[in-house]
């Protein structure tokens, strides 16, 4: 591949916009693609996403439409960024309009119902012969909008696809960081969503700092748990897209995650919390998914157990947040080096 690239990013959320202006900065000519006509346009004549990242001005080099047609004509590479439960159907509209060597690139952090499949395997089933990767990390789209210093992880199968999205993606404020490990840093960015909730709820009942540091380390076990027997590297967990992306996601405000647990912990009911947000809170989709495949595996994972249990069989917060913080394996560390 050549230097610079021609690129299209699907989704026109405050993520998939504010990548897509990074690579457009980094001297690439960018479409971003969205389904609403009116934002497209405005973006277009504000250069700015009003609705998402108001403030933030957007390089002449980026473009939106809503023709998913027009947006990947002639392009090389290709970043996903719809919701979860939109990914398979806009991949599905995406095969047959590119080549087998365009690069897919997944900045997605769920997992679809149907057969629990992570994003890459979706790129993998629809489109089999593209190549794939995958970003992940402590990545809040309003921090890299400011210029704050943010370092992300791609990973896929092969050094060169690395090198070609660090060349692409990396700034100096948003800093790109290899890793082979597809499965791993996926998983992580999904779960820790899922935790996120449970941090919040924490800090709205205004437990200790002792509390929280005890709770994140043992949702960092239950996430390599769990993708340890999911085929991932345990290893993985220990960089960004493991305890970095879990430890912004469950201390931030600025996570959606976190401000339905925050809710839920003084007691607003889950469906008014949901009507009132207005992008996706991907934890509470992955919760209930994680949850049967966790029983399914016979994982052992007492913080989505009872994290489930306050989220869908009404049980209250205070009695089920004391039951599983003292229903924890005895080992503290499960995956060590000899």
């Amino acid at each position: 591949m050549s230097d610079a690239h021609v690129v299209a990013v699907l989704g026109g959320g405050s993520f998939g916009t504010v990548i897509a202006n990074i690579i457009a900065c980094n001297g690439n000519s960018v479409r971003l693609w969205l389904r609403n006509g009116e934002r497209a346009a405005s973006i277009n004549r504000h250069r700015e996403n009003l609705e998402y990242l108001p403030g933030y001005r957007l390089h002449d080099d980026l473009n939106a439409t809503t023709s998913l047609e027009q947006a990947v004509a002639g392009v090389d590479i290709v970043l996903v960024a719809v919701p979860s439960k939109s990914f398979r159907q806009v991949v599905r509209e995406l095969a047959g309009l590119v080549p087998a060597q365009t690069l897919l690139i997944s900045l997605t952090k769920g997992i679809e119902a149907s057969g629990f499949r992570l994003m890459s395997e979706i790129l993998r089933e629809e489109m089999r012969d593209n190549p794939r990767a995958v970003l992940s990390g402590p990545n809040l789209a309003g921090e890299i909008a400011a210029g704050q210093v943010t370092g992300s992880v791609i990973a896929s199968d092969l050094p060169a696809i690395n090198a070609t999205v660090h060349a692409m993606l990396h700034s100096e404020s948003f800093l790109i960081y290899g890793s082979h490990d597809m499965y791993g840093v996926e998983l992580g960015g999904a779960l820790k969503n899922v935790y996120a909730i449970l941090a919040g709820i924490a800090a709205a009942l205004e437990l200790g700092e002792n509390t929280v540091g005890m709770l994140l380390t043992r949702s960092l076990a239950e996430m390599s748990r769990f993708a340890v027997h999911m085929g991932a590297n345990p290893m993985t967990f220990l960089g960004l897209a493991g305890v970095g992306d879990l430890f912004v996601t469950c201390s931030s405000p600025l996570s959606r995650n976190y401000q339905v647990g925050m809710a839920l912990g003084k007691g607003q009911p889950l469906d008014e919390i949901l009507e009132a947000m207005d992008q996706v809170a991907e934890g509470i989709n992955t919760l209930s998914l994680l949850r049967d495949e966790a029983q399914r595996r016979e994982v052992h994972m007492p913080l989505v157990t009872g994290l489930y249990a306050i989220l869908y069989e009404h049980r209250p917060v205070v009695d089920v947040f004391d039951d599983m913080m003292h229903t924890e394996q005895a080992e503290d560390v499960e995956f060590v080096t000899s």
